[in-house]
């Protein structure tokens, strides 16, 4: 482009100035937009979607815990979105062993209609006072020369140019967000150890029965004939179900639009079922940022890998990591200051609450890509459905040993599985136990990285698999 073409352009970039820019419109977005909104902030919301299809998003539909999220979305607000309250335990079916385990998950549980639920929040952030820009998509970041502060973003808005400058931009845009591939991170310790093989692929379609399924009091999983893969039928109602699956993109990749038709066509209550939406996603299968925060920056949700990296759950996380960032950004603005440490306390308190969680999680997912599955639905078939809940969702990431002596009489032939998993089971504690002691300041992050990068490797020797960071 010659330099007259750019002044031209340049004369025809319409130029806002808000606050606060949050882009993408989803939970961990919204919920952060409606947090500064609610302390008097302008803020605008950049979402690339029109405003009758803001708030599709593909989903599995569940939703733990539901009973707590942020008030500045009041809960009142987006309840009616919930569908099936009724649900109260997970549904393992595992063909390979001819079995069905049945384990309670406590605390609220919930499966929603996603797309209500997407428009709820969005009316509920306006109602906060945000301001939501559809049809508009991101095409780069704005940054200060020298500081590598962000100070704003350029974008396409109904095909004219717009540039949004503002205090803080917070990225809300998804997994593997186009905003991470365009800021210089040189100036902070922002996590950039990203790529695809961190993700998985997923596919899900809502499916209309005539008869009520026996199961809709449950969330239904099932291995997929693959390795890395599940099956899941989540109930939406007793009639209406989104079915779906995922494989990790480490993989050879699955056919899913046909292999879910396949599983459907094999499963009775599905005979002559309507498919009513489509959906395709990436969605993070990998621990928390390292640190997710940058001068004038924030990343929240799944841009910066909050999703409990087992299952694809996300919800309720992403809530609170927008409300989290929003009140770092709230205070540093009434600071006055931009840099990175101002922002540490949101990182802080990701950690505690779930991130940390998450990361013990993310060695099961490791585990997996090296154990034989087959070996692995056997010993699940051979534990104690109840037992394995309080392993599951007591706090802790160990099987504890009443579990283990209860097992060991049902599970001869996968002794050695156990005993992969139980030594698995204390790295993913010690693992925990570090996360919890994430350091307060930017400067302890390198010496805490080289602890937890040395009982990575520990990690990778105790299951066999492959370095995953």
């Amino acid at each position: 482009m010659s330099t007259q073409e750019q002044s031209a352009a340049a004369a025809t970039t319409e130029t806002r100035s808000p606050d606060v820019v949050v882009v993408g419109a989803g939970t961990a977005g919204c919920y952060a937009a409606a947090t500064v909104a609610r302390e008097g902030y302008d803020v605008v919301v950049l979402e690339r979607k029109s405003e009758s299809e803001a708030g599709h998003i593909a989903c599995g539909d569940a939703l733990k815990g539901a009973d707590a999220f942020p008030e500045s979305i009041p809960k009142s607000r987006i309840e009616p979105a919930f569908t099936n309250t009724g649900v109260d335990h997970g549904r393992f079916e595992i063909p390979q062993e001819d079995t069905v385990l049945e384990i309670p998950i406590p605390g609220e549980l919930a499966v929603i209609d996603r797309w209500e639920y997407g428009r709820r929040i969005i009316d509920g952030a306006e109602d906060a006072g945000a301001e939501i820009h559809y049809d508009t998509v991101v095409t780069n970041v704005c940054q200060e020369d020298g500081t590598g502060r962000v100070t704003g973003v350029e974008a396409i808005h109904d095909g004219e140019s717009r540039t949004y400058d503002a205090e803080f931009v917070v990225d809300a845009a998804g997994s593997l967000s186009i905003l991470q591939d365009n800021v210089d991170f040189a100036e902070s310790t922002f996590d950039t150890n990203v790529n695809y093989t961190h993700f998985c692929s997923a596919y899900r379609e809502i499916v209309r029965v005539d008869d009520p399924v026996d199961w809709s009091d449950a969330l239904v999983f099932k291995p997929t004939e693959r390795a890395a893969g599940y099956l899941w039928y989540f109930p939406r109602t007793d009639t209406e179900i989104n079915a779906g699956l995922g494989f990790q993109m480490t993989e050879e990749p699955m056919q899913l639009v046909d292999d879910l038709k396949r599983d459907l066509e094999r499963r009775p209550e599905f005979d002559g079922a309507e498919v009513d939406d489509k959906l395709g996603a990436a969605l993070p299968t990998r621990r928390p940022y390292d640190s997710a925060v940058h001068p004038g920056y924030v990343a929240v949700g799944d841009a910066a890998g909050h999703v409990n990296p087992t299952t694809g759950g996300g919800i309720a996380g992403a809530a609170y990591a927008g409300k989290y960032a929003a009140e770092a950004i709230v205070e540093a603005i009434a600071a006055g200051d931009y840099g990175e440490k101002a922002l540490w306390e949101y990182n802080e308190r990701v950690m505690d609450h779930f991130g940390a969680r998450y990361a013990a999680l993310d060695v099961y997912n490791i585990l997996s890509t090296a154990v034989d599955v087959d070996d692995l639905m056997g010993l699940l078939a051979a534990m104690p459905g109840e037992k394995l809940a309080e392993a599951l969702y007591s706090g802790s990431t160990s099987i504890g040993p009443k579990l283990a002596l209860e097992s060991l009489y049902k599970s001869y032939g996968h002794w050695e599985t156990i005993l992969n998993l139980f030594r698995t089971k204390r790295r993913a504690d010690e693992l925990l136990e570090l996360y919890e002691a994430y350091p307060s300041h930017p400067a302890g992050l390198e010496h805490w990285q080289r602890r937890r990068d040395d009982l990575m490797e520990e990690i990778y020797e105790t299951t066999g698999a492959d370095p995953k960071y």
